[in-house]
């Protein structure tokens, strides 16, 4: 049986290297925005979902923060748009790894891809009912 290598343990090649000495503290985080950065950037490039989502995000943020609701409410609304894109970004995760592994049709593989749909469903879901929630106190 083969052996895997750890999660967290530097692969030759690999740009991600937590465990290395040296990527402590402010650098490894500084590191760590610019992984994000480029995941944000990939899921803008390759997900239409994404897309779309990040585009109703930017109309719906400012009409929430200009709300006549108090700083939770507003939190609320935000935080119900920020979700979504939470949710996709963790699918479209799912979905490559999976890909990844086979594009072969699997049980196993629709089951996980279809728990990643089904969170975005409910995190979109999730929105206009904080929303009216909030609106209607």
């Amino acid at each position: 049986m083969k052996s895997r290598p750890r999660a967290n343990s530097t692969l030759p090649g690999s740009r991600h290297e937590q465990s290395s000495p040296g990527r402590t503290g402010l650098k490894r985080i500084w590191k760590a925005l610019f992984y994000s950065l480029d995941g944000l950037a990939a899921a803008f490039r390759h997900e239409e979902a994404f897309r779309l989502e990040v585009l109703l995000a930017l109309i719906l943020v400012p009409i929430a923060l200009h709300m006549p609701v108090s700083g939770v409410g507003k939190a609320l609304l935000v935080g119900s748009l920020l979700l979504v894109l939470i949710a996709e970004l963790l699918n479209s995760a799912i979905e490559a790894v999976t890909d990844r592994i086979s594009l072969e049709d699997h049980v196993l593989a629709k089951r996980a891809k279809d728990f990643g749909s089904a969170a975005v469903m409910l995190s979109v879901i999730n929105v206009p009912v904080a929303w009216l929630l909030v609106m209607l106190g």
